[in-house]
């Protein structure tokens, strides 16, 4: 399974990648908003990982665009924004799921296997209500 991990923090983006990598997932980095724009225009990716906060463009951005496109690609948010308000809001923007800042690696695998599973078992999900 493809991974595309939208994270500027760069120790994070290692450390999430060989954490990853090493739970048998392909991932590709992308470290601001436009460049995963733009992999995410071309690319095809099994699940998206997403930080808000980006440099050149903010990471809800990217998922409205990303929706806009009719992309169906599971998306899970990570966060340092935890806020109630945050969380509903990237909800109801169409993300798949939303884990904040400081996490547990293992609940991120979980979640991360969790929405595969519903990739590989739904390849045409329904439209969002």
């Amino acid at each position: 399974m493809r991974i595309l991990l939208i994270e500027d923090h760069v120790e994070l983006s290692r450390w999430l990648t060989k954490a990853l990598q090493d739970a048998h997932w392909s991932v590709e980095c992308a470290m601001n908003g436009a460049d995963a724009d733009s992999l995410l225009h071309t690319q095809q990716y099994a699940l998206v990982i997403l930080d808000l906060t980006l440099p050149k463009m903010d990471g809800l951005e990217v998922l409205k665009r990303l929706r806009a496109r009719g992309s169906k690609t599971p998306v899970l948010i990570l966060t340092a924004r935890g806020g109630l308000q945050d969380r509903v809001q990237g909800l109801n923007l169409g993300a798949d799921d939303y884990l904040a800042k400081p996490f547990e690696l293992e609940e991120l695998e979980a979640r991360v296997k969790a929405l595969s599973l519903i990739h590989i078992s739904e390849p045409t999900r329904p439209e969002r209500i």
